[in-house]
């Protein structure tokens, strides 16, 4: 079965991400059929387009809008599918409704599309948690010129589309390059040569960094000395104007 215009997709594991395991426990986080906070957007591709030009093939692990596998209740209070629903375990999805796809355990954008990572805030005079209407280049599509991944970049109001990747919302903010005083290289990227780091060597925290790493890039012998400095626009203390843990 191929269609004509759309993808024929399967949820990877069950159409509802609503459950959490501690244990041996089963815990059941929601029991609203319309809520999509809870909906499962992680798809397996059975089908491609026949009249469509895309990336993706079959197989293919993607990221599809929250109303795929949606249920909800109609007027009379029966329980229905949404027009994405095919037949049992098989659903339509138009291609603009595929956010992202994953090849060789790599995950990429289609289209236009450009997702960020947010921005935690350090003012400590809003409450926002996250600095608005910024962010960090995540997951970019390929025809896309201009813009790379790790960018910081501006988008309007009312464009966000939160996803949850790979259990994760907002990624470790490990650093990845380096700047040496006594190298005629600028920022020495991780994994690059003799200079090699662990996948995460520092954390930048709210009230300074944390390293992560026991290289001797970083932490010499003893006889050694290392100077650590950090510099913060507006530092994060309480209300006794103590510093604040970290978060």
């Amino acid at each position: 079965m191929q269609s004509l215009y759309n993808f024929i997709v399967k949820p990877k594991k069950e159409r509802y991400d609503n459950k959490k395991y501690i244990g041996d426990l089963e815990l059941l986080l929601n029991t609203e059929i319309s809520d999509h906070r809870y909906i499962s957007r992680t798809a397996i591709v059975i089908a491609v387009p026949k009249e469509n030009n895309t990336n993706i093939k079959v197989n293919d692990e993607v990221i599809v809008h929250h109303n795929i596998f949606r249920r909800w209740y109609n007027q009379k209070g029966k329980e229905v599918n949404t027009k994405s629903f095919y037949k049992e375990n098989r659903y339509f999805v138009y291609p603009d409704q595929i956010f992202l796809y994953k090849r060789n355990n790599k995950w990429y954008a289609p289209k236009e599309y450009c997702f960020v990572k947010p921005i935690v805030s350090n003012n400590i005079l809003s409450n926002d948690k996250e600095i608005p209407y910024k962010g960090i280049v995540k997951y970019i599509s390929k025809n896309l010129d201009g813009i790379n991944i790790e960018d910081l970049v501006g988008f309007k109001p009312s464009s966000e589309y939160e996803l949850i990747v790979d259990g994760e919302r907002s990624p470790t903010n490990g650093v990845d390059t380096a700047l040496w005083a006594n190298k005629s290289a600028d920022q020495t990227k991780r994994g690059n040569g003799s200079d090699t780091f662990s996948d995460t060597w520092l954390d930048i925290l709210s009230n300074g960094f944390k390293i992560r790493y026991n290289g001797t890039e970083v932490n010499g012998v003893a006889a050694q000395t290392y100077i650590y400095c950090a510099w913060a626009e507006a530092p994060t203390v309480n209300l006794y104007g103590a510093q604040s843990n970290a978060r």
